[in-house]
């Protein structure tokens, strides 16, 4: 069996703005998911997730950094599928993120200075604008990236927010640690 070596590299300034992060904030439509709007017959909300995403945001969560999901929207699909990742600093139905996040950040003990986020417009920008790392995916709009630190190569629902995990998993140094144990914990429990 041959070892599993990190193939992911990151330009050392990136990792160093990156580094310390305690906190990662997400917004759902355009980051988490495609940004579509989908609706069935009768009017009931339907979203479309990524595999890969959940699984970042359980490996965040295995190296100590708390994913905290604050969104303008609310349904039963997203509160089912946050629920299945063990997401439990959430906020539904704010436009206003930058009260709710100073409210988790001081809740969990940390300052915006161990903080990063991840959103793709407008609402997400005073969260973006005051953490230590800001991310956007690169179908974000322009002002999101504008203050990005890092925008990904990935868009929203299609990867983005695994990228943004993985930029914080190799900063915080767990990443390798973590790739260390796929083969011991394959096992261990569901899919993301």
């Amino acid at each position: 069996m041959r070892p599993l070596i990190p193939a992911l590299n990151y330009p050392p300034e990136l990792l160093l703005q990156a580094h310390g992060i305690r906190v990662a904030f997400f917004d759902v439509d355009g980051v988490l998911t495609d940004a579509g709007l989908y609706f069935s017959e009768s009017g009931e909300s339907i979203k479309r997730f990524n595999t890969l995403d959940g699984q970042g945001i359980k490996l965040l969560q295995q190296a100590g950094i708390t994913p905290v999901v604050i969104t303008g929207r609310d349904s039963a699909p997203l509160r089912l599928r946050l629920k299945a990742l063990g997401i439990t600093h959430v906020r539904f139905g704010t436009e206003d993120k930058r009260p709710a996040a100073e409210e988790f950040l001081q809740t969990l003990g940390f300052s915006w200075q161990h903080a990063a986020a991840m959103g793709d417009d407008w609402p997400d920008l005073p969260v973006m604008q005051r953490v230590a790392f800001a991310c956007a995916p690169a179908n974000a709009h322009a002002q999101a990236k504008a203050i990005a630190h890092y925008v990904t190569d990935e868009r929203g629902g299609e990867g983005a927010a695994r990228a943004f995990c993985d930029l914080l998993l190799v900063a915080s140094g767990q990443y390798a640690k973590l790739l260390g144990q796929v083969g011991v914990s394959a096992h261990k429990g569901p899919s993301a």
